[in-house]
């Protein structure tokens, strides 16, 4: 029986996902950390559980209308939840912000800024006072005419669409044309008007080249096509529209990603003319405050904005000094989680999930919420140790708000910190959904089955290690990118390079630098978190060419070879064995007004994504929907005959991805998981030459015990010939590197330096911010 006055969230029989019947007791107003290795189903308890629940009650509690979501969203799979208190998600998105969303859209900042430029700012003689709007590149009211508010024109030129200047125009010269008829019509209508499309390129006066691929003309003249035999062809009017004009057109309009990205290619973007960049009309640009216009101020870091607003802001009038007081108590926050290297204009997407997740939660902060549950997912995701003690600080802050502060975690020092610890597992997937531990973090200490409870109670002193003789260097220099000023430094090839330094010192910048074309590359590999495909027709075994295999298999039965089934038949992306009413997507999309577009079943197949026919098919029992629901750890077993399954499966098992389901959806895998995806992919291609990896923050949402497995692949490229690199905060890698190269001091315009390098024990003792947590990770400190 539920007491009103219970302190705990009391889960009952929680079976979502891969959990067995959980049965677990949390208190509230604590700070919970949910922790257990990558696929133990912490997740699934914290977000698909307690969250998911919370929001179904939301919407139970709202009109009728939005009712028909609730078996939509679908309720949790759970006996019960009692005292559990409204909730507020702060999850690492999946989802792409849009190139327009920026750091000040994301907090909020903009808008206070945007109300002092309007209420406070020096307008010119005469000018009336603009609206708040007016300052917003986002607005009709505000944006550019020129540019509308992006900043950017895009131009063309003759190198950029014409690559080959020896091929004629029938060679395919001109690489912007479209393919297939519209690119031989183009050639053909051409050829009509007298031009001569068999000439190489370059022999073309150039006025005539200039038409060609600038013209705004779009004559109309009628082709007649070269007969072949067995064909007629009738003559017809074809229109001409120059290659600039087609791609320009592609670029604004088309609907398909792909054509997008093929008209971007022979674009360059550059500052558009009329706002020098700034996105603004010049209305609002003549407008100051401080001295400065709006578009000078978001282009500063937020600790340098600050600085200047508390020196404009002095005894002015009233108003100003009050916009000014909100802003600068909401840029604290944002620079205490040591985000104060940020301008207010970075775009969101070129954002880490991590720094979002963190704007996301300095604008909590504020918020003044009290008696919510907080569920964060690894806030401290690509933070340096040094800045992780400010994030303990904040859950502490929002804790002692009156609030609940659930946390999936892996970093040891948050876990040390929490109130209360629930440990999940012990191991991935199918082998996990158990709940080892409920209760204070000193308990752990007598759970042997946990994977966790080594590393928060190490036993003896760490194992040493040899370091490796370097083959020779690998030398950057000079490399002047974002906050790296013409920086150098060295890398030894045949060995693991640790890349470290607070957030935003430019370690990703800096291994960016990295091309083929240096001396000692002879191949370059970076793997890095962007998602594997951003639709759910992507998923584990497309990318890995694993499912190429198993239709094969299908295939080859002979049930399939009666039915004159071919490899098609077995794909969902292609008509013919896809279930049509969601074409192979296992899910119809659901579009609701003010809502985001959910998912959600099928109503014919039921997620299975294949017509009932296809679905008769089977290899040893299984039907290709239930081959593609296994996991990577039964699929092994199931394959383990087929060498070239087997291969991939186990260079999955090798990177600790078992627990993955084949057709796991790329939109449903983190961007650890889709990292270490790429490795796997990777570590299956035979050995070719000297290979330099480059990995940024490859442990990421991993558990210790996930990193150990990982560190271990990377040690095995490292002996097989080849160089790594990684840009790590996890201090027990850079610990186990054979070379450390630390940048600082600070992030942002006080970063960009290389402030120490050499040996992880030379880096441990050079002073500089990373070297207290790696003497202690090297068992020193």
């Amino acid at each position: 029986m539920h007491h009103p006055h219970d302190p705990y969230v009391r889960v009952r029989d929680a079976r979502e996902h891969n959990l067995k019947g959980v049965d677990v007791d949390i208190p509230r107003d604590s700070l919970a950390v949910f922790t257990g290795v990558s696929g133990s189903g912490k997740s699934s308890l914290a977000f698909g559980t307690l969250y998911a629940e919370a929001q179904r009650r939301y919407f139970e509690s709202v009109a009728p209308y939005a009712r028909r979501l609730i078996h939509q969203v679908g309720a949790p799979k759970v006996g019960g939840i009692t005292g559990l208190p409204p909730a507020v998600s702060l999850e690492q998105r999946r989802s792409a912000p849009t190139s327009r969303s920026s750091v000040g859209t994301v907090t909020t900042l903009s808008n206070s800024l945007r109300m002092l430029f309007s209420r406070a700012g020096d307008y010119p003689e005469g000018a009336g006072r603009l609206d708040s709007d007016a300052f917003s590149p986002n607005t009709a009211a505000g944006a550019c005419p020129s540019c509308h508010g992006l900043g950017l024109v895009h131009r063309t030129s003759e190198e950029l669409l014409v690559p080959d200047p020896s091929l004629s125009i029938r060679e395919g010269a001109i690489a912007a044309w479209p393919g297939a008829w519209q690119g031989k019509n183009l050639r053909d209508v051409l050829d009509a008007l007298g031009y001569d499309v068999d000439r190489p390129w370059r022999e073309l006066e150039q006025k005539d080249r200039d038409w060609i691929l600038f013209t705004e003309e779009q004559p109309v003249v009628t082709v007649h096509p070269v007969r072949e035999a067995g064909r007629i062809h009738r003559p017809y009017q074809g229109m001409y529209t120059s290659a600039r004009r087609y791609v320009l057109h592609t670029f604004a309009d088309s609907k398909s990603q792909a054509l997008r990205a093929k008209a971007e290619r022979f674009l360059h973007a550059e500052p558009c003319g009329a706002c020098g960049g700034s996105r603004l009309r010049p209305e609002s640009l003549a407008v100051t405050f401080g001295g400065r216009t709006i578009a000078e101020l978001a282009g500063l870091p937020l600790t340098a904005l600050a600085e200047l607003l508390r020196a404009a802001g002095g005894p002015g009038n009233a108003t100003a000094r009050l916009l000014t007081d909100d802003l600068l108590a909401r840029i604290g926050t944002v620079t205490e989680l040591g985000l104060g290297y940020l301008s207010l204009d970075r775009t969101a997407p070129s954002l880490s999930s991590g720094e979002l997740q963190r704007l996301r939660l300095a604008t909590q902060l504020r918020s003044g919420l009290f008696g919510v549950v907080y569920v964060l997912d690894e806030p401290s995701a690509g933070l340096h140790p040094a800045d992780t003690e400010a994030l303990i600080e904040v859950l502490g802050r929002l804790k002692d708000a009156g609030n609940s502060v659930f946390v999936v975690e892996h970093h040891l020092d948050v876990v040390r910190e929490a109130d209360w610890l629930v440990d999940v597992g012990p191991l991935a997937g199918e082998h996990g959904g158990r709940v080892l531990h409920s209760g204070p973090p000193a308990g752990l200490a007598d759970v042997p089955e946990s994977a966790t409870r080594r590393f928060l109670f190490p036993e003896g002193p760490a194992p040493v290690r040899e370091v490796r003789a370097p083959s020779g260097w690998l030398e950057l220099s000079g490399v002047d990118r974002h906050n790296l000023r013409g920086v150098s430094a060295r890398f030894p090839l045949g060995a693991l390079t640790a890349v470290t330094g607070v957030s935003g010192s430019g370690k990703s910048t800096l291994v960016g630098a990295f091309t083929e074309e240096l001396p000692g590359v002879e191949r370059l590999v970076t793997v890095d978190q962007k998602p594997i495909g951003r639709t759910p027709r992507s998923n584990l075994a497309t990318y890995t060419g694993l499912f190429d295999t198993v239709r094969k298999i299908f295939t080859a039965t002979d049930e399939a070879k009666t039915r004159g089934y071919k490899a098609g038949r077995f794909s969902f992306n292609v008509s013919g064995g896809r279930c049509e009413t969601c074409q192979g997507e296992g899910f119809v999309t659901v579009e609701l007004l003010f809502l985001p577009t959910t998912y959600s079943p099928c109503p014919d197949c039921h997620g299975a994504r294949y017509n009932p026919e296809t679905l008769e098919i089977t290899h040893r029992g299984l039907s290709i929907a239930e081959v593609l629901d296994l996991t990577v750890e039964a699929a092994a077993g199931f394959f383990r005959d087929v060498p070239a399954a087997a291969r991939a499966l186990a260079a999955l098992l090798d990177v600790g991805l078992g627990y993955l389901r084949l057709g796991q959806p790329a939109t449903e895998l983190s961007g650890g998981e889709a990292q270490r995806i790429k490795l796997a992919s990777e570590l299956q291609r035979s050995r070719r030459g000297h290979t330099l990896y480059v990995l940024d923050e490859p442990t990421t949402g991993l558990h210790p015990a996930d990193v150990e497995v990982l560190v271990r692949q990377l040690n095995g490229l490292v002996d097989a010939g080849s160089t790594v690199v990684v840009v790590e905060h996890d201090m027990a890698v850079a610990a186990g590197a054979d070379w450390v190269v630390d940048l600082g001091p600070g992030g942002g315009d006080e970063g960009g330096k290389v402030v120490a390098e050499g040996t992880p024990e030379q880096v441990a003792g050079a002073g500089t911010r990373t070297s207290p947590y790696l003497a202690r990770a090297l068992g020193r400190g």
